[in-house]
């Protein structure tokens, strides 16, 4: 049974809101499919609270990766973007300044939309809007920063450093959802919400990582950016300059295994997280269980796919496990046993059911 959330919607509607809801509901599954199926499970203000999150998240994050974009200019529209949320007129001008975006197509729609993501955030309940403007100004500021930091491509030097990034870009989207959890749903009291928190950032950091190391290649060819650190490159004999060199493939898989490490270490905080929530959160639980189920597989095949970085690959499970993964985690959703074998089922093996 979903738990119902406890705060109405603003009493003022724009008009738009239900012109920009339908924009937002379709452009999601494009946007990610992984993280649509995930809000989609969210009731109400929740899920629509979840959903304005996440598509801001990405509207910074199209910025941040333009690949042709001075730094001095993305810095300038990733403060034009925080501004967004206090002035309904900036927001409403925001995509003006977008005509020579460039990128995925699909997230480049998304910005030239945002002034309709603003009207969602700014149709949510006061108290949920300020967790979302909270931490998505976090993740904006801290994009801002490596982003004057390496005007040229960022290239990561320290774990110290990885950290922090995967802080800014992740661990803030963990707080964000915490919050949202104890302020919607009622069996996620003070004392548990206090104790989710702590793990919240290890979970959101871990999908963070498998997807960092998933795209080594394309990140490094397409985006200009380098996330592994180079201290770790080259304690293991490689460097940000020869990442990709056939020369030095396997120094650079070393330090890949040892980032893999991190996050396995990561995902069994976000296992934690999981369990954690109560059964009756039944839809919290739903969300939150297909990226741990989808990033433990990743990860797997991530190990045992060594070709992968010198074919310039990015790692997939296949559509067959995908389902697979999403049809029993959602039979054995209320059971922490059943949810624990799964995540080392998918650990250990590709998991596909019969007939898929």
């Amino acid at each position: 049974m979903l738990e119902a959330p406890t705060e109405p919607r603003s009493a003022r509607q724009d008009p738009r809101v239900p012109e920009a809801e339908r924009f937002a509901r379709e452009i999601l599954p494009p946007v990610s499919r992984t993280f649509a199926l995930s809000i989609r499970v969210l009731p109400g203000t929740l899920g629509r609270a979840v959903m304005t999150a996440y598509l801001l998240c990405r509207i910074a994050d199209t910025l941040e990766d333009e690949p042709r974009m001075r730094a001095a200019d993305k810095a300038a529209l990733l403060d034009e973007l925080l501004r967004c949320f206090d002035d309904a007129a900036a927001a409403e001008a925001f995509p003006a300044r977008l005509d020579d975006l460039g990128g995925d197509v699909t997230h480049v729609r998304l910005a030239r939309h945002a002034h309709l993501v603003f009207v969602l955030f700014r149709d949510l309940p006061e108290t949920t809007r300020a967790h979302v403007r909270r931490w998505v100004c976090e993740m904006i500021v801290g994009m801002k920063k490596f982003v004057l930091l390496y005007p040229n491509g960022i290239r990561i030097q320290s774990l110290e450093e990885y950290k922090e990034y995967c802080y800014y870009v992740a661990g803030t989207v963990g707080y964000l959802v915490t919050d949202l959890w104890h302020e919607h749903v009622p069996s996620i009291g003070v004392r548990l919400h206090g104790t989710l928190r702590e793990k919240s950032r290890a979970f959101a950091e871990a999908l963070q990582t498998v997807n960092i190391l998933k795209d080594v290649a394309r990140d490094a060819e397409k985006e200009n950016s380098i996330y592994i650190p180079e201290e770790l490159l080259r304690a293991h004999g490689s460097s940000h300059a020869t990442i990709l060199a056939p020369e030095r493939v396997r120094q650079t898989r070393a330090a890949i295994a040892a980032m893999v490490q991190i996050a396995w270490k990561d995902l069994d905080g976000a296992r934690s997280y999981l369990l954690l929530i109560p059964r009756r959160a039944v839809s919290i639980r739903l969300s939150c269980v297909l990226p741990l189920l989808f990033a433990c597989a990743t990860l797997r095949d991530l190990t045992r796919t060594p070709q992968a970085l010198i074919r310039r690959e990015v790692v997939k499970i296949s559509r067959a496990e995908v389902k697979s993964l999403t049809l029993i985690g959602f039979l054995v959703i209320l059971s922490n046993r059943g949810l624990a074998w799964l995540a080392d089922r998918a650990t250990q093996r590709p998991f596909v059911v019969m007939g898929i």
